[in-house]
């Protein structure tokens, strides 16, 4: 595994139990969407899942109650950027940017519909790294967690994207301060605009995301072929149509809390063995309807 190379150069730290348990690892980005520049070569951003140790997920088995004292920090991710490999593509060199969640975190992520997570899970297969049956498991189930809340969310890290696209003040130097000089705005920021609109757009249309469906107008955009006026009237227009079919779509207004809990648990199951003795106690069907027929009571106020 990719990690597993990096970590024996010295190149990166990560968690030493980190390698054994990685789930899911597959390239992001630009490559990911089909629209990497050719004429150079990409960084690697990867993305990835894994199953920390069982107390981490259930910290009750090594006596602690959460929310009382001093709890220790949970693993929550490893995150590790810019790292450069001289030995990759022959002597060429690649750098890498790393980002692997604990599986509990990244479905949180996934409910609240978070862009980069959400995407993480539609990549090309060929972009996947490394993928075992617990990482197939939930890809296989990736629909599960769309919803028209995808809306605000996407609209949101797009606004973003527009501020920075016509933002005044690059890092002098850097790669954004080329793009905005020679072409007059940050062209790959433009490109992500787009795309996450495009990509709203499909989730809430179809319940289904293509990452390369539109891959030749974002390349063109990143190559300076569309100016920034015309992206700014494309993605004023957009938004407009979208507000419609953020009303008309067939998704669920949220998340299947419940369902996407019980695809949670299957999967720490199929990784650490049974949960039932010492871990989590499943109410039987008589207990989760009683409980139902509590909240809706509650609720009525009577």
């Amino acid at each position: 595994m990719l990690i597993t190379e990096l970590r024996a150069k010295g190149l990166i730290s990560p968690p030493k139990w980190l390698d054994d348990n990685i789930v899911y690892l597959t390239i992001f980005g630009s490559i990911a969407y089909g629209a990497a520049d050719t004429t150079k070569i990409s960084d690697f951003d990867v993305y990835g899942i894994c199953i920390p140790n069982k107390s981490e997920v259930f910290p009750h088995l090594k006596g602690d109650i959460v929310g009382f004292g001093r709890n220790p920090q949970r693993f929550e991710q490893w995150q590790q950027h810019h790292i450069f490999d001289p030995d990759a593509l022959g002597g060429k060199g690649r750098e890498y940017d790393f980002s692997v969640y604990n599986i509990v975190k990244f479905f949180n992520l996934l409910m609240e519909n978070n862009p980069s997570c959400i995407d993480t899970l539609f990549t090309p297969y060929e972009c996947i790294l490394h993928i075992t049956k617990v990482g197939n498991l939930i890809r296989d189930n990736r629909r599960l967690f769309l919803h028209k809340g995808c809306w605000p969310k996407f609209k949101g890290y797009s606004y973003s994207m527009l501020h920075k696209m016509n933002s005044k003040t690059p890092q002098v130097g850097s790669k954004r301060a080329n793009l905005r000089e020679e072409f007059g705005f940050d062209t790959k920021y433009a490109m992500h605009l787009v795309r996450l609109l495009g990509e709203a757009e499909m989730i809430l249309a179809e319940g289904d995301l293509d990452l390369r469906r539109n891959s030749e107008q974002l390349k063109a955009i990143r190559r300076g072929e569309v100016s920034s006026d015309d992206i700014i009237k494309w993605a004023q227009d957009k938004e407009k149509q979208l507000e419609n079919l953020y009303v008309d779509s067939k998704l669920p207004w949220g998340p299947d809390e419940g369902a996407i809990k019980k695809l949670l648990l299957e999967c720490l199951e199929l990784h650490y063995g049974s949960l039932s003795a010492d871990c989590i106690v499943m109410p039987d069907k008589y207990e989760v309807v009683l409980r139902k027929i509590k909240e809706e009571i509650e609720k009525s106020g009577l």
